[in-house]
């Protein structure tokens, strides 16, 4: 009797510990983002679109590198006063808060791994993620217009 509590101790402890190892593996997991094309600046980018609360959720967290022109397109249904925080995101950049008509309201630095949140200055509907520095090396600016084309 006593080698069968013993086993069944065993048993739990194993479950327990595989449950808690795949639960600390859920957040690298991979998510699959939809897409998005953006024109600004006279061009058009093809973006990652992150418009579920899932996809906002995750955004570029455990990414170590990005693509000079790519970024990721945040979605806000309703608008709001967003913010954003950069738990997990190994990349600098910066962060374009856009209202309803697609007018650029703010351009605020992301810092990795801050846990401070950044927020727009005013109710928008989108958020866009680019490497930092790649507004102003395009002459990107508040003010401008975006048009978005998810």
């Amino acid at each position: 009797m006593k080698s069968f509590s013993v086993l069944t101790a065993t048993f739990a402890v194993s479950l327990l510990a595989l449950s808690a190892w795949s639960c600390a593996q859920a957040p690298h997991q991979t998510l699959t983002f939809d897409e998005a094309t953006i024109e600004m600046g006279g061009k058009a980018y093809q973006l990652e679109y992150a418009n579920t609360q899932e996809q906002r959720a995750m955004g570029l967290m455990f990414r170590e590198q990005m693509c000079a022109d790519c970024g990721m397109l945040f979605k806000f249904e309703p608008a709001k006063q967003a913010s954003m925080w950069m738990k997990n995101t190994f990349i600098p950049l910066d962060v374009a808060f856009i209202d309803r008509n697609g007018v650029i309201t703010d351009i605020k630095p992301l810092n990795p791994q801050e846990l401070k949140s950044v927020g727009a200055s005013k109710v928008v509907t989108y958020a866009l993620e680019m490497n930092r520095g790649w507004f102003a090396e395009h002459d990107i600016h508040v003010g401008d217009q975006i048009i978005v084309n998810p």
